[in-house]
């Protein structure tokens, strides 16, 4: 096993976010395992970014984010889908990227609903974990970026920032 260590997600989010392109997202399930390459996320970064959760301030919904990186922040949105973030950057510097796609299972719902990570899982460490974590995949040839999508009720400058990575 090749987990990912602390230090890999106690970086400032616009590093860790390309980065996790390619890499296995491995999660066990009874007796099996399973392992998913990474292939899109979503950047958001702190208290400044009106996109961000954390732009709102410290509250009991945000303060995972405001731990140190390698956690996992799950929220509920339209009540119904699961979204599935990793905390970056070192304490009290809320900053995370969202899982947008895996190889081959796009949409931040689908992948949660498929995977069955539901609000148990907030604040899990990725370090540490037996039920999820991350390992080294392969890196991308190419990288894209675009805007970050739906989040008009940022506006500008946060609604077209291309801080959306995908491969």
């Amino acid at each position: 096993m090749n987990r990912l260590q602390e230090s890999f997600y106690t970086r400032d989010v616009l590093d860790v976010a390309p980065d996790l392109l390619g890499k296995k997202l491995c999660i066990r399930s009874e007796d099996e395992i399973y392992s998913y390459y990474i292939s899109e996320v979503e950047a958001y970064r702190g208290e400044e970014d009106k996109a961000c959760h954390a732009s709102k301030g410290r509250t009991p919904r945000t303060e995972v984010m405001y731990r140190k990186g390698g956690l996992i922040y799950i929220y509920l949105i339209y009540g119904m889908h699961w979204m599935f973030n990793i905390v970056c950057a070192e304490k009290d510097f809320p900053q995370a990227v969202l899982i947008r796609g895996l190889q081959e299972l796009n949409g931040p719902g689908r992948i949660t609903k498929k995977l069955k990570i539901d609000s148990s899982y907030n604040g899990e460490s990725l370090v540490n974990s037996d039920r999820i974590w991350l390992e080294n995949g392969n890196k991308p040839d190419k990288i894209f970026t675009s805007p970050r999508i739906g989040i008009e009720y940022a506006g500008e400058p946060w609604l077209s920032l291309n801080w959306r990575f995908f491969i």
